[in-house]
């Protein structure tokens, strides 16, 4: 079986994740438009609908990327993605995830991951994080799963000037 990047078979009791399209860009767009969302983020900015268009850009060509809905109430909870697969490594990253602060503390952050590492786990051994410097509350988040800093570096985003990053690992054992 094949990783794929955009498996239409990921949910939950809680979310699903459907494989991102350019019609999804105004509702993402409305859960993005926060600036609360992005306040620990490294790109501040991503909450004005110009550097959000970047973003989403970037999330398109990845052909990785997800938008995250409610099961209950269908409402946008936000974005994530697979990215930077590699076979012979067997590894992939998860990142450029961010949820809509009406969904914070209450389990969909979690969730989210679970649901992605538990899919990515049937084809390689090791998942990879790059997670902002100053991104406290997702690196501890990330912590809580299991997940160990192993590195560090300026990592560029699409479109974007490069910014420190923290690597974080979780290995399938």
């Amino acid at each position: 079986m094949k990783f794929d990047l955009q498996s239409e078979q990921l949910r939950n009791e809680l979310i699903r994740l459907i494989p991102l399209q350019e019609t999804n860009f105004e509702e993402l767009y409305a859960v993005a438009s926060e600036p609360l969302v992005w306040e620990q983020h490294p790109n501040k900015l991503r909450y004005q609908r110009d550097v959000f268009q970047n973003y989403f850009e970037g999330a398109m060509l990845s052909k990785g990327a997800f938008i995250i809905r409610d099961n209950k109430t269908n409402e946008v909870v936000g974005c994530s993605r697979y990215y930077d697969y590699d076979e012979i490594e067997s590894s992939v990253l998860i990142g450029y995830t961010f949820i809509g602060i009406k969904f914070w503390g209450n389990g969909y952050n979690k969730t989210l991951k679970k649901l992605m590492l538990d899919y990515a786990f049937k084809f390689v051994d090791k998942v990879y994080f790059h997670i902002g410097a100053f991104n406290f509350r997702s690196q501890k988040a990330i912590e809580k799963i299991g997940a160990t800093k192993v590195d560090e570096f300026e990592i560029e985003y699409y479109g974007e000037t490069s910014k420190f990053n923290f690597i974080y690992l979780v290995t399938k054992n």
